[in-house]
């Protein structure tokens, strides 16, 4: 069974907790794996914009604006997940930095894009198995949505092969924790920048 309580690891809110989306529908990011994400990242942002497309309960989003993000957008189509995003939202206070939608990642895509937002984080954690991460990441390269030298953060299975897609993002990361798989790209990643793929097991 999912624990209904994680905490926020570092940053402006660190140790609070959070409530995860009620039942077994959604499936949290575990802390040990949310902080190792989050030092590959940075740790710590100096400002930006995130978008967090399949946010469950909101913890990514929420421990990226506790790190230094300006401003963050949550995707999901569940009322569960909705409800339990804003409830952790207005606990911590942050409302008024983000926005909350409640449409398919795709139908988000094309939203945002008509609205001209772009980011310099985002977060795909969508439901293993069930989710075409290349189209999903196509979508989000046709439609501008990552700034350059934005990253996007892809959570999957440990056995998934995930899209190489040079001309756009380079795999700057890549790591094993148990069964899940983490893979992070940049957009307008130089050669000689490019982060060694540690794959390793937690």
């Amino acid at each position: 069974m999912w624990s209904d309580r994680m905490r926020i690891i570092a940053g402006t809110h660190k140790g609070r907790a959070l409530k995860a989306v009620p039942g077994k529908d959604t499936r949290p990011t575990t802390d040990k794996v949310k902080e190792a994400v989050f030092q590959m990242m940075g740790p710590f942002f100096d400002g930006g914009s995130c978008l967090d497309l399949f946010a469950g309960s909101g913890s990514l989003g929420i421990e990226a604006l506790s790190r230094g993000m300006d401003r963050a957008v949550f995707v999901d189509r569940q009322n569960k997940a909705i409800h339990t995003i804003q409830e952790n939202l207005e606990m911590l206070k942050i409302s008024n930095l983000s926005e909350v939608y409640r449409t398919d990642a795709n139908r988000a895509i094309q939203i945002l894009s008509k609205k001209n937002m772009t980011f310099t984080l985002i977060l795909l954690d969508p439901p293993y198995k069930k989710a075409d991460y290349e189209k999903l990441i196509r979508s989000i390269i046709k439609s501008s949505l990552l700034k350059d030298g934005g990253m996007l953060y892809c959570e999957h299975d440990a056995a998934d092969q995930m899209p190489l897609l040079n001309k756009e993002l380079q795999i700057i990361k890549q790591a094993n924790y148990g069964t899940i798989g983490i893979t992070m790209y940049r957009k307008g990643e130089n050669e000689h920048d490019k982060i060694g793929s540690l794959p390793r097991k937690l």
